[in-house]
């Protein structure tokens, strides 16, 4: 009689790395586009997505880091300029906490602290999605 034993290791955090299409909602109905490229060693990277910013000389990525915390959640941030009309920019500090829905969808809660001025910091709801080939 043959017996078969298995171990079951702790079930693995999904796999991060790889390139995200974010969607952001903001408290005022106003809608955010970017792309998270996160790497394995938790950095990463923001790049604007909305069509305003493809009117400023398109948008460069800036530096971002991610990081996984219990079950499902994560948590990734950096440093945005998101267009304001044709003239302005609002620049401030993004954070990103979610949680894996499935391997290829993490959805959660954004927060925008402005870096300049007394604006309120804009709180809303995020959805990203892996993009092609992830």
């Amino acid at each position: 009689m043959n017996t078969i034993s298995f171990v079951l290791a702790e079930a693995e955090s999904p796999n991060v790395t790889g390139s995200w299409k974010v969607d952001i909602t903001f408290a005022n109905d106003q809608h955010r586009f970017l792309r998270f490229d996160a790497q394995n060693d938790g950095k990463g990277s923001l790049t604007l997505t909305d069509p305003q910013s493809k009117v400023w000389a398109g948008a460069n990525p800036s530096e971002a880091k991610w990081t996984a915390g219990d079950g499902n959640s994560i948590t990734f941030s950096g440093p945005v300029e998101f267009p304001i009309g044709n003239v302005g920019r609002d620049a401030g500090a993004l954070t990103l906490k979610g949680k894996f829905d499935t391997p290829d969808l993490i959805t959660g809660e954004v927060d925008f602290s402005p870096l300049v001025g007394d604006g309120p910091s804009k709180h809303g709801t995020f959805k990203a999605v892996r993009a092609g080939g992830g």
